[in-house]
């Protein structure tokens, strides 16, 4: 019996190691990305998160509103831990929004490729795209932004 235990606490840190914490407004980011960014390192850990998520299109992904694996190496990071901060509230808005389109909690596990699959058919339509993206700085250059919105 004991060792059944074991298994599963092993089982459930193995998952929790594979989870990978994404702010839900980044499934929109990651596919739009073009290697534009606040800073190299920012840049560099982008590429490294979609680099991941392409080797490993099953891995499980938290979705949250808070700063996740992406915004690490953000130099904003400061400014939107502050929750006061007009940043913060605009960003975790743009979370709430799609995680409202895909019907999902804040904090829900789910596979990356099923997570992609939900943001392109429950969030495609201009207006849709503009609710989420309206605010963000990137989105003249974003991919994902820009094929959405027609």
């Amino acid at each position: 019996m004991p060792e059944k235990s074991t298994s599963k606490l092993e089982t459930d840190s193995e998952r929790d190691s594979e989870l990978l914490k994404i702010r839900a407004h980044h499934l929109c980011c990651i596919q739009g990305f073009q290697g534009y960014g606040y800073s190299p390192a920012f840049v560099a850990n982008m590429r490294a998160v979609i680099s991941d998520l392409e080797s490993l299109p099953s891995r499980p992904l938290k979705l949250v509103t808070v700063c996740d694996a992406i915004c690490v190496s953000c130099p904003s990071k400061r400014e939107c831990t502050i929750q006061e901060s007009i940043l913060s509230r605009r960003i975790r808005q743009m979370d709430l929004v799609v995680l409202d389109k895909l019907k999902i909690e804040d904090g829900s596990v789910i596979n990356a490729d099923e997570a992609f699959g939900l943001i392109n058919s429950r969030i495609n339509s201009s207006s849709d795209v503009e609710e989420v993206c309206g605010t963000c700085k990137w989105r003249q250059k974003c991919l994902w932004y820009m094929q959405a919105g027609k």
